[in-house]
Parts: C-alpha cells; sequence; structure tokens
C-alpha cells in the first residue's frame, strides 16, 4: 500500500470515529451537516458539482493541512533582517563593483543615479539558537524561535516592481487575471470546515510606511476558476463580511424561506442552460447563511484570555492590528480554515529605511513569533504551515543620500529571504547562499514557481497535475515551470 492511499484510509477512519460512534449517528450527521440543511430545498445532487474537490486523492500523503501566509507586502530588506553582510559595512560609502551588478536591470527609481554606495546593515544580528541562524536584532522574538524556521536566503523573482511581483507571488504569473494560490488550493482540495470560506484573507497596515501601496482585491481573486474559490475578506469592525448581516426585521425563518425560493429559481435556470457558475451562486448563497452564525463567533477575540494578548504583543487589543490578525488566523486554523492570508503593509523604505523598518519589525515580530508557538503548544503546527515573506528584497547600496543613520534601498528581484515554519519543512534550517554583497544568488536559488510547487507538495499536490482548462490551455499555478525544493522537506 502507497502513502498516499494509507493516509486516506487512515484519515477515513480518523474522521470516522472522531464525528461519529455509531453507523446510524453517522447517517442522523449527515442529516444535519453544512451543505445537507434538510430544512432548504437545496438539492444536493445540484450543488456537488461546484463544491466536489477536483482532486479525488491526493498526489502525495501530505504533511500539512491547512497554510497561514504572512504575507509582507513592499519587499522586507534582506539586508537588515536574515542575510547580514560584513562586507557592505566594511565597504561603506563605496561604489557597488560593476563585476557584482553585471549591467543587471535598475527601478526606474535609482537608474538615473550616478553612484551607486554600498550601505552596511544598520542593525546587528546574532547566531540564534541550536541551529545558529543568523538574525537581525529588529527581530528578537522571532530570533527566539529560530530553531522553529527555515530561512531560505535564495529566493529570486523575475518583477522589479510592486504590483507585478506581488501578483507573480500569489497567481504565478505577473499579469493579473489568473487565479491566486488560495484559489486553486480550494479548487483542488475543497474545504475543511462548511461553516466557513475555504480562504479568508486579512489585511493590515504597517506603522513604518501608513500610506504604502494599496493592495487590489484581485490578488485572492479566483481569475477563470468557479467564483466559489475567491479569498473572503474579513475586515476590522462590527461587519467583519460585508453585505452578511440580515437587515432589520428580516428574521432566520424569513431568511431561509427566501433562499430556499432563490435557491429554486437558480436550480431551474441551472437546468435550463446548464451554466456551472449559476451552482456557484447557490453555494455561495448557503455559506453566506451559516457564515452568520460562524463569523461572529470566530472572530470575535474579547473571549481570549490576557496571557493570550500578552502573548503577542500589546497592539493585539487594537482590532485590524497585524497582531490582532494572527489571533484570527491562529482561531481560523483551530476552525481548519484551509488557506489564511495576512497581508501587511508598508516595507518599502526608500529613504530613511532604519527607522522604517525598524517600525515595521515592532508590527510584526512578536505576533508572528506568538503565533508559531501558539500553534506548537497546541499540536496544529506539525499540520500548518506558516510562510513569512514579501515580493522581492532590497538592493545593497543606497538610493539616495548616505549617511551611517540614514539610507534607502531600492526593490531587488535577484535574491532575497523568506522563512516557513511547521507544515513538513525542516526547522531550525537555512538555506541557499547570496554572494558577499547579497546581490547574487551562489548556492542553491529558489524561484517563486519552486516555492509554489514545494508549497503545494507540502499539502499533497504534485503541481504539475492540478490544472484547469480555459479557453482552449491547461493552467496551473506555476505555469510551465517549478521543481520541490526537496531538500527543506522533514
Amino acid at each position: 500500500m502507497d502513502d498516499v492511499h494509507e493516509y486516506q484510509m487512515n484519515l477515513n477512519r480518523r474522521e470516522f470515529l472522531s464525528k461519529t460512534s455509531l453507523g446510524l449517528g453517522a447517517a442522523a450527521l449527515a442529516s444535519i451537516l453544512p451543505g445537507c440543511d434538510f430544512h432548504s430545498s437545496t438539492k444536493l445532487q445540484d450543488l456537488g458539482a461546484s463544491s466536489k474537490p477536483a482532486l479525488d486523492l491526493m498526489h502525495f500523503a501530505p504533511k500539512a493541512k491547512r497554510v497561514i501566509y504572512l504575507f509582507q507586502s513592499g519587499g522586507p530588506s534582506q539586508i537588515e533582517l536574515f542575510d547580514p553582510k560584513p562586507t557592505l559595512t566594511k565597504m561603506f560609502g563605496e561604489e557597488l563593483p560593476a563585476s557584482v551588478r553585471m549591467g543587471q536591470r535598475l527601478t526606474g527609481m535609482t537608474s538615473g543615479q550616478a553612484s551607486f554606495p554600498l550601505a552596511g546593515s544598520y542593525f546587528n544580528f546574532e547566531q540564534k539558537g541550536k541551529s545558529g541562524a543568523w538574525i537581525s536584532e529588529a527581530l528578537p522574538h522571532i530570533g527566539e524561535i529560530a530553531d522553529e524556521l527555515c530561512i531560505i536566503k535564495s529566493m529570486h523573482t523575475e518583477a522589479i516592481n510592486h504590483d507585478p511581483a506581488i501578483t507573480f507571488f500569489q497567481t504565478g504569473n505577473q499579469q493579473a487575471g489568473r487565479p491566486c494560490m488560495g484559489s486553486w488550493l480550494s479548487y483542488g482540495l475543497g474545504s475543511l470546515n462548511k461553516n466557513l470560506p475555504t480562504f479568508s484573507v486579512l489585511l493590515s497596515r504597517g506603522s513604518g510606511r501608513p500610506n504604502a501601496q494599496p493592495l487590489y482585491s484581485r490578488l485572492w481573486g479566483n481569475g477563470f476558476l468557479p467564483s466559489l474559490h475567491q479569498g473572503v475578506e474579513f475586515r476590522s469592525g462590527a461587519d467583519p463580511v460585508l453585505y452578511l448581516n440580515d437587515l432589520p426585521g428580516i428574521t432566520k425563518k424569513t431568511r431561509r424561506k427566501m433562499l430556499d425560493k432563490i435557491a429554486e429559481i437558480n436550480q431551474n435556470k441551472f437546468h435550463a442552460n446548464g451554466d456551472p457558475e449559476i451552482l456557484t451562486r447557490i453555494s455561495q448563497y448557503e455559506m453566506a447563511y451559516r457564515m452568520q452564525t460562524s463569523v461572529p463567533e470566530t472572530m470575535n477575540i474579547n473571549k481570549e484570555p490576557d496571557e493570550i494578548f500578552e502573548m503577542y504583543g500589546p497592539d493585539s487589543r487594537t482590532p485590524g492590528s497585524y497582531a490582532a490578525n494572527c489571533i484570527l488566523a491562529r482561531r481560523m486554523a483551530e476552525q481548519d480554515v484551509r488557506f489564511i492570508q495576512l497581508y501587511h503593509m508598508g516595507w518599502d523604505q526608500h529613504d530613511n529605511l532604519p527607522d522604517g523598518i525598524g517600525k515595521q519589525c515592532r508590527d510584526v515580530d512578536q505576533p508572528t513569533a506568538a503565533l508559531i508557538m501558539d500553534l506548537k503548544r497546541r499540536g496544529l503546527l506539525d499540520d500548518t504551515l506558516v510562510v513569512w515573506g514579501g515580493e522581492f528584497g532590497r538592493t545593497n547600496y543606497s538610493q539616495g543620500k548616505l549617511t551611517p543613520e540614514r539610507y534607502g534601498r531600492d526593490h531587488h528581484p535577484k535574491c532575497f529571504s523568506i522563512f516557513m515554519a511547521g507544515g513538513g519543512v525542516k526547522p531550525g534550517m537555512s538555506y541557499g547562499e547570496t554572494d558577499d554583497f547579497s546581490y547574487n544568488i551562489v548556492k542553491d536559488p529558489v524561484h517563486v514557481h519552486d516555492f509554489q510547487a514545494t508549497l503545494m507538495h507540502l499539502l499533497g499536490i504534485d503541481h504539475e497535475k492540478l490544472t484547469y482548462k480555459h479557453q482552449g490551455r491547461r493552467y496551473r499555478l506555476t505555469d510551465v515551470e517549478g521543481h520541490v525544493v526537496k531538500d527543506i522537506l522533514a
């Protein structure tokens, strides 16, 4: 028996034994499972085609069930955080050697500079944990959990500006219109909890650059996949999901009758023209009905004990902050939301980087470390993959005026750092190397498509086999590239 079939059999046994003790109990449960509401006239055979996962059987035995992706929008500087370069400190103010740059592309923001003076990091580094990982003093809490992390120092991408670079990370293509990573996983693997969205999105604005580039909802869009698989944005405030609450005077019973009648009309329309998007719409109405109860319960963090707020830091009681969103991410993971995406804006320090990145680090350092350790102590880290990183790195030379206390860095796609934890990756590991200038990769490069392929592998998916036919062509997240980085797999 191969690993995949053994995993499926064990999962089925575990699920059956955990949810039922008698066969009749299973039959009774089936009548009240989400999507099987016996009060509704919606027919299961009609909804099945739209909500059934594309993969009947995973390609590999998965290490992870869910993903929490902590996306740091703007491009965190690897030189200040995870990739110390003493050479840059020694050569402070000297010109970037032409032999290092090799005529590589620059952005329009620095291509006109007469000089490219090298800038060493304002922050000091220490080796942390048994692994000896080099981590900046700007991230003291993350440094304390170094042995939980797999730090990839050799990431590289193809885009040099924000929007194509973020779109590339999320969708596998620099041009908008393709499904994002969370949508692909929703399409391929389906839901683990029918009462909450399979793919949830949380946004926060960093203090390092509060007026940074905006993020677009298409980054969590379904592209050409059925709209059932688009990400659902959760907002801070009284209405986490827009248009979810009933209008004044509408009772639960009235709402149910209305949905049944709409479903009947939609079913007739579907039988007339066969448009699968109609089934998606029915499913979304039913999901919204169930979310009226599940969302307020999940999004209410006020009942968390004081020790949790202390663990996640002083901002954790502020709705919409990165820290509060990390608590929500843990709560969603507990509820088996498949893909949880946090976007934290503000990592774009073209000027006065030491001050700006210092503030960004204070936003994310303690909550990120707390989230990973909170998951671990609850037994969730083993099957939850946590990812932290942005769309590209920063240049080793200063953009604008250079002083020891003040300098900026432009976009740099040729090398940067991210880290992963849990979910089947090797802990306490640093992978890949850059040159002495943190400009080029000298060992074990990891392309964006390689990262995407590896993430999907950890979830039991062969990235080459999860495809969707659109306009005569079969598409996939990794386009026509991508290799699993096997050296980082536990």
